[in-house]
């Protein structure tokens, strides 16, 4: 509580409304919050001005323009990257997740006990949210209110759209099935399509490390003998 105090002082609502909102997309399982990472940012540049400041030779002049990069890229750099991480993750997980729904929704199955069902039999972070949404209906809140918060801690457009579709089914009592199982074929067709595009990458990937090991390495393999016969006249020539 203290702490929450104290960042509530230093920071703005408006950095703090921001990163809550990226701490959110961490998931459920997240153990950070808003202030917390706020707090590590603050803290780690201190530490390193300092730092910089003391082991370099020109530290008045580096330590200011080194922190300020890294004060600026820290949110870039770390939270970003791994929501952009959770977000593949999430989308590999996906396409099994809604197989399962789709498999209880056939079944004759409402909503709820097609994601309560679903839920039970599947280990995955997806599934952490969804028991989360189960979690929230069980307090008291609305299943639509509940997968509507849901879709704040989701990086995926993907998946919001299915949530989203989800939303509109319990509220109008439209046909669910039809949806998600074009959803999942969606999912599906994306997956192999970045699947298609990694692989396409590897060849220049060989290709720079190529240019960056092997062909200084040939160069230097191939021009060895002449450096050698060299070598004698160029001592020659200095002495």
């Amino acid at each position: 509580m203290a702490k929450e105090e104290f960042g509530s002082i230093i920071y703005s609502k408006n950095q703090i409304k921001k990163m809550d909102k990226k701490v959110k997309l961490l998931g459920v399982n997240t153990k950070y919050t808003a202030i917390k990472i706020l707090n590590i940012r603050l803290i780690t540049s201190i530490i390193m001005f300092f730092v910089l400041l003391y082991m370099l030779d020109f530290g008045y002049l580096l330590a200011p323009i080194i922190v300020i990069i890294y004060y600026f890229s820290f949110v870039p750099l770390f939270i970003d990257k791994a929501i952009s991480q959770r977000r593949r993750k999430l989308e590999k997980e996906a396409l099994y997740y809604f197989e399962i729904l789709s498999l209880s929704l056939d079944a004759g199955r409402n909503i709820k006990v097609s994601l309560d069902i679903t839920c039970k039999n599947v280990d995955s972070e997806i599934s952490d949210e969804f028991k989360k949404v189960l979690s929230d209906v069980r307090f008291g809140k609305n299943l639509n209110d509940a997968l509507n918060d849901l879709k704040y801690r989701i990086p995926s457009d993907t998946i919001n759209n299915i949530i989203l579709n989800i939303r509109q089914s319990n509220i109008f009592g439209n046909d669910i099935v039809e949806t998600v199982h074009s959803q999942i074929e969606y999912i599906r067709e994306k997956r192999i399509l970045e699947t298609k595009g990694e692989i396409s990458k590897i060849p220049v990937k060989i290709s720079i490390i190529s240019v960056i090991f092997f062909i200084p390495i040939m160069l230097l393999l191939l021009l060895a003998p002449v450096l050698l016969k060299l070598l004698p006249e160029l001592t020659g020539m200095v002495k």
